[in-house]
């Protein structure tokens, strides 16, 4: 099938996905799956897609991340992340070990358990934060809990990624020499981040500004070209050239382009006033056009697609799946609402949301399960077909739960 005709379809499954979310009033993303999984299990489209689909789907959750950055206020963020460290300790350990107890349990596999409970480990808070988008929450405490947390999450799971997964295959035994690189790289990340936003990006006003090529360019200067057409376009361009920044240092792009969203400010758009435009609204209403509407769904329509629907094989496992998402379920929003609650110092209803916000697995949880499925043959085919039905529950628990709460959180 050509792949643009792959895409028309995807848009058109996205037009279905929003209708049926104005009719039934739950988020689209959770539409935006079950439309993926029923085009997939049709042969509507193929179960392995086109490389331009894959670019394509990413380019979309690097807009979505970059786009909820880009509202976010920084000095909110830095607190969320020094509220946060007990979130993501708890949040993550506690799946880590129920999902290595149960696949251990179910079949008797160290090295197969150990890459399960790393697989159910780090949240998908791009699934979380477009849910929490759609009900209007993702400005909140609870919202950026998760996000800071999330990204502590991550950056420990790759961590943990680089560490096991050579162990588990094993190549290697575990070197304090590549703990330190692994630990100085998520560092590194960070500390180029902090000089783009410092000084970087405002170079006209701070020091940079004595230096030839740097000192004549700032971001303000970029985003007023053309007055103010090239915006959107700069803002895209960041939010590429961060994300893939991010996957040298061995993140995922779209963690990049959120940090890059962070630390673009408003005052970076206060130009061409004669005009009398707000040229940050008006550029974040195209993004979030991009973001939320036609690029970035399908991201999630092709996350679907990973579901494939073998009956015989899901009705075996289904025990199984059902047992691991149950205590995963419960066992994530306590560990996560609590830790929020204690050390955290959130409220219970913005702990409780924080847990829910929690459930989702996606991106990381894929890239484990083929790396231990695929390239390294550790994972059998019941475990992985069981973390796949397990991580499809979690993934409509988000939304579902979310909805749920709202109105009592709010």
């Amino acid at each position: 099938m050509n792949d643009l005709a792959i895409l028309a379809i995807i848009w058109f499954s996205v037009f279905i996905a929003s209708f049926m979310a104005d009719k039934t009033r739950l988020t689209p993303v959770l539409w935006y799956l079950f439309c993926g999984a029923v085009l997939v299990n049709l042969a509507i489209v193929p179960k392995e897609m086109p490389e331009f689909i894959h670019n394509f789907s990413e380019l979309g959750i690097i807009i979505i991340m970059f786009a909820l950055g880009f509202e976010e206020n920084t000095d909110n963020f830095i607190k969320g992340i020094k509220r946060s460290w007990g979130i993501a300790f708890f949040g993550a350990l506690v799946p880590f070990t129920i999902a290595y107890s149960a696949t251990l349990y179910f079949w008797g596999d160290k090295n197969m358990a150990l890459l399960c409970g790393l697989a159910m480990t780090a949240t998908a808070v791009s699934l979380t934060m477009v849910s929490l988008k759609s009900e209007g929450l993702h400005k909140s405490e609870a919202a950026t809990g998760i996000m800071t947390s999330a990204i502590l999450d991550d950056i420990a799971s790759l961590a943990l990624v680089a560490i096991l997964v050579p162990i588990a295959a094993g190549e290697a035994v575990v070197s304090a020499m590549g703990i330190v690189i692994i630990l100085s790289k998520a560092i590194g990340f960070f500390l180029v981040i902090a000089i783009i936003g410092k000084w970087i990006f405002p170079s006209s006003n701070g020091l940079l500004r004595f230096i030839p090529v740097l000192g004549w360019f700032s971001l303000r200067r970029v985003l007023s070209m053309g007055s103010g057409e090239y915006a959107v376009l700069t803002l895209l361009l960041i939010a590429v050239s961060v994300g893939l920044l991010a996957h040298y240092f061995g993140f995922h792009p779209a963690i990049g382009a959120y940090m890059a969203g962070l630390v673009i400010h408003t005052d970076y758009f206060d130009f061409h006033k004669e005009k009398k435009t707000d040229h940050f609204k008006r550029t974040r209403r195209i993004i979030d056009n991009v973001a939320f509407t036609w690029i970035g769904p399908v991201f999630f329509v092709t996350l679907g697609t990973n579901l494939i629907f073998d009956s015989t094989l899901i009705v075996s496992v289904l025990p199984e799946a059902l047992l691991l998402f149950i205590g995963l379920f419960f066992g994530q929003i306590i560990s996560a609402s609590t830790a929020a609650y204690y050390t955290g110092k959130f409220d219970w209803p913005s702990s409780l949301m924080i847990g829910f916000g929690m459930l989702g697995r996606a991106e990381l949880a894929f890239v484990v399960m083929n790396i231990a499925f695929v390239q390294y043959k550790i994972m059998s085919v019941e475990a992985f077909y069981t973390l796949m039905l397990t991580a499809f529950f979690l993934n409509i628990s988000v939304p579902l739960t979310i909805r749920w709460w709202k109105s009592k959180y709010t």
